[in-house]
């Protein structure tokens, strides 16, 4: 039975919790829409892009309020138009379940984001 990653929660972790394998970590990245993974397959990574630096803030901090709740933060770039996410589990130095997990989540403000930003503009006609 396939797990739906958003409605995990991610859990702490330590330098002892284990790495994902390489087929845990091809089975989870194809239940992601549109995440890379490096060369190392230590880190997932993702670039959002909108159409203003305001709108591209705002979902930064949208990510940031969501890693306070999960405890698991990513890195972020941030910059006109764009954000750039990159995740893994600094404690091992890798990635572990958490990692896609919290990348669901942010994927989840992302459409939440567009169907706002949607709405408004079609109220607006």
């Amino acid at each position: 039975m396939s797990t739906n990653l958003n409605s995990l929660n991610c859990t702490p972790c330590s330098g002892r919790t284990p790495k994902l394998e390489n087929d845990e970590i091809s089975i989870n990245l194809n239940k992601l829409s549109n995440w890379s993974i490096n060369d190392e397959k230590e880190m997932l990574f993702k670039k959002f892009i909108f159409k203003t630096f305001k709108a591209a803030l705002n979902f930064t901090n949208s990510v940031g309020d969501l890693a306070e709740k999960e405890g698991h933060h990513p890195d972020i770039s941030l910059g006109w138009g764009y954000c750039l996410i990159m995740i893994h589990t600094h404690a091992i130095k890798g990635l572990s379940i958490n990692d896609f997990v919290l990348a669901s989540k942010i994927d989840l403000i992302d459409l939440w984001l567009y169907k706002k930003y949607l709405c408004f503009f079609l109220y607006k006609l």
